[in-house]
C-alpha cells in the first residue's frame, strides 16, 4: 500500500511537476528499479549473514526515510538519492521477508499440519490488497489537493506502521543461524576444521557464479525475463504520460492500478494452475511476453471512449494478463536450467540482471515520450516481443507443477 501510494504518481510529478526531459525521468525510474532488483542479491547475502529481522527493520527505516526525502525533493540530483534509497530499501526487506515468511509457513506446517502454501497464499494476497488499496489512496490524495508530497507522507506513514509491526512480531532469533551455530559447538569448535570450512565454502560460492553465468540457457531466460520487467516498469513510465495525454490529470491512474491488481486477485491463481497443468513453462513464457506486446500495440488502436482510459485499460488489462502467465513460467523453468545448489543464487541474479536491463533501457524509453505515437508503441511492443523470441529457444521445461508468482513492483 506504501509503495502505490507514491510510485505509480512519480513519472508525472517529475515530468510535469520538475519538468525533467522524458529521457531523465526514465532514467530516474530505471535506477529506481535496479536499485531494488539490481541489488536483490545483496538484500539476500546480508539475510544469510545477518538473519531476517535487521535487514527488514533496516530496510523499512530506510523507506520511511526516502519517501520523506522524496516528499521535499525539489533537484535531480536529491530526486534520483531519494529514489535510490526508496528502491534499496525493498532490495533489503523484500528477500528477507520472502525467505522469513517462507520459513514460518513450513513451520506452521509441520506444528499444526496446515500446508504451508495456505499460509503463503495468504502472504500473495496481503501484497495484493495492498497493491490494489495503495493507488486508490494515492488518487484520493491528489483529488483533494494533497500533491505529490501528501502521497509521498502517506507512504512513509504506512511504512512506519510496517516497521513497528516487524519490530514487534518478528521473530529475534534467526533458526538457520542458530543450528549452524550448534553444529559447529557439536564439531568441537575445531580452528583448523572451521578455516579449511571457510576455505572450501569460497572456493564453491566463486565456482557457483562461474557456472551460473555462463550457463547459456540461463542467461538467455535472463534476458527474456528483462524484456518484461522493462515493459512492466512502462506502468510508471509510458502508462502515466497516457493518462495525462488523455484526461489532463493523472488522477485516474489510481483506478487502472487498482484494476490490474483485481485482475490478479481475481485471476491469477485459476490462470496459473491452468497454464501449470495444461501448458508447458517455456510455452507459457513466450505465449505471456506476445500478450504483453499485443498490450502496447493495442494503445494506438483502441478508440479513447468514455474519458478518454480505454486505451490505458486496454495495456494494463493486457499487460496485467501476460504477466500472470509469464511470470511464474519463468520462476518455473529456473530449477530446470541450474543446479540445485546454485538456486538461490539463480533466483536473485534473474532479478539483479533484469533490474540492469531495465537501467539501460529506461533512458531510450523515457526519450520515446517525445515521439509520435505510432513509433513510440510500436517500439515498446518489439521489446517482450524480442524476449518472446529468445525465450523460445528455451528448453520446454517440466510441466504440471502448480507454481507460485512473486510481485516485481515494492
Amino acid at each position: 500500500m506504501g509503495f502505490y501510494a507514491v510510485l505509480p504518481y512519480l513519472a508525472t510529478h517529475l515530468g510535469s511537476g520538475l519538468g525533467m526531459a522524458g529521457w531523465l525521468v526514465g532514467l530516474v525510474l530505471g535506477l529506481r528499479t535496479f536499485s531494488q532488483q539490481g541489488l536483490f542479491v545483496v538484500g539476500g547475502a546480508l539475510t544469510d549473514r545477518y538473519g531476517p529481522r535487521p535487514v527488514v527493520l533496516a530496510g523499512c527505516a530506510l523507506r520511511i526515510t526516502g519517501f520523506g526525502w522524496l516528499a521535499v525533493a525539489g533537484s535531480t540530483a536529491t530526486v534520483i538519492a531519494a529514489v535510490l534509497l526508496i528502491g534499496f530499501a525493498a532490495a533489503l526487506f523484500s528477500p528477507a521477508v520472502e525467505s522469513e515468511a517462507a520459513r514460518e509457513a513450513v513451520r506452521h506446517e509441520r506444528d499444526t499440519g496446515t500446508p504451508r502454501a495456505h499460509v503463503l497464499a495468504l502472504f500473495s494476497a496481503a501484497g495484493q490488497a495492498g497493491a490494489f488499496i495503495g493507488p486508490l489512496l494515492g488518487s484520493l490524495l491528489l483529488l483533494l489537493g494533497g500533491g505529490f508530497g501528501a502521497a509521498c507522507l502517506a507512504g512513509a506513514v504506512v511504512f512506519v506502521g510496517v516497521l513497528a509491526g516487524h519490530a514487534r512480531l518478528m521473530p529475534r532469533a534467526d533458526p538457520v543461524r542458530k543450528r549452524k551455530r550448534e553444529r559447529e559447538r557439536e564439531r568441537g569448535g575445531d580452528r583448523t576444521q572451521a578455516s579449511h570450512t571457510v576455505t572450501r565454502t569460497a572456493r564453491r560460492g566463486r565456482s557457483s557464479w562461474r557456472a551460473l553465468f555462463t550457463n547459456r540457457p540461463f542467461l538467455l531466460l535472463c534476458l527474456a525475463y528483462s524484456g518484461y520487467l522493462v515493459s512492466y516498469n512502462q506502468l510508471y513510465l509510458s502508462l502515466p504520460a497516457e493518462v495525462e495525454r488523455a484526461t489532463g490529470s493523472g488522477a485516474a491512474l489510481g483506478w487502472l492500478f487498482a484494476l490490474s491488481s483485481l485482475l490478479v486477485v481475481v485471476a491469477q491463481v485459476p490462470l496459473t494452475r491452468f497454464s501449470a497443468h495444461r501448458i508447458a513453462p517455456r510455452t507459457a513464457l513466450v505465449t505471456g511476453l506476445a500478450v504483453v506486446a499485443a498490450g502496447f500495440a493495442a494503445v494506438p488502436l483502441t478508440p479513447a471512449g468514455p474519458g478518454g482510459l480505454l486505451p490505458g485499460a486496454a495495456l494494463v488489462v493486457l499487460l496485467t494478463l501476460g504477466q500472470m502467465l509469464l511470470v511464474p513460467a519463468a520462476r518455473g523453468l529456473v530449477p530446470d536450467l541450474v543446479e540445485d545448489r546454485q538456486l538461490g543464487l539463480a533466483t536473485g541474479a534473474l532479478s539483479s540482471v533484469s533490474g540492469i536491463a531495465v537501467l539501460a533501457g529506461s533512458a531510450a524509453t523515457g526519450a520515446l515520450l517525445d515521439a509520435p505515437a505510432p513509433v513510440r508503441w510500436a517500439v515498446l511492443a518489439a521489446v517482450p516481443l524480442a524476449g518472446a523470441a529468445l525465450a523460445f529457444t528455451l528448453p520446454v521445461g517440466r510441466g504440471g507443477k502448480d507454481q507460485g508468482t512473486r510481485a516485481v513492483a515494492g
